[in-house]
């Protein structure tokens, strides 16, 4: 195995969920790992890496703006040989399909510019997966999608909790509710524009 480069693609990448799910993936990677935060920008020296895997929230269905800038970095770099790419993309939804259009714009991407494909991990409920009795999941899909890399392997796996539409709908809003709450927001607020702009305690 030889060199990787993470790239955390959260427009909060040191208080996101991307950066647990990295520091979970690093737990369970055998070799040299290195990381990026997008959000920071930065030169990159893509020959030193072997594999790149990038590490975003959905955002309306696509890839985050932040992320964008490295993606054209990496488009204008013509060295070879080319790393492989690998793509771990959670959302807020139930279901982690919602992730396919964001996993399809990264897979054209490197089809249009030659990147070999690598793994993919799809996380359905990503924004509260973590703090629930059904992190395991998402632990096991982080260990799958890092034996997968590492060994070579171009495999789709995909992690939701195990729950009703209801019984989500229902939990996901005891939980925004909580953290608006945490936040001195109410839920009429949050539902609103007020939001936009503030700084918020995790």
């Amino acid at each position: 195995m030889g060199r990787l480069l993470i790239v955390n693609g959260s427009p909060r990448a040191p208080r996101s969920n991307s950066r647990r799910y990295i520091e979970y993936l690093l737990q369970n990677w055998k070799g040299a790992a290195d990381q990026y935060a997008a959000v920071s920008g930065g030169p990159v020296s893509f020959e030193l890496y072997t594999d790149l895997l990038l590490v975003f929230p959905l955002y309306v269905d696509g890839v985050p703006a932040v992320l964008l800038p490295f993606l054209k970095t990496l488009a204008a770099w013509d060295g070879t040989p080319r790393p492989r790419v690998h793509v771990l993309v959670n959302c807020g939804f139930l279901e982690p399909e919602q992730n396919q259009v964001a996993v399809k714009m990264v897979r054209f991407f490197c089809k249009r510019y030659g990147f070999p494909w690598g793994m993919t991990l799809r996380i359905g409920s990503g924004e509260a997966i973590l703090d629930t009795p059904f992190a395991w999941f998402a632990h096991r899909g982080i260990r799958r999608l890092a034996a997968g890399m590492q060994s070579g392997r171009s495999k789709v796996v995909s992690v939701r909790m195990p729950l009703s539409k209801a019984l989500f709908v229902r939990a996901s809003t005891r939980y925004w509710s909580g953290y608006g709450a945490k936040n001195h927001m109410t839920a009429e607020q949050m539902r609103t524009m007020e939001i936009e702009g503030r700084d918020f305690q995790t």
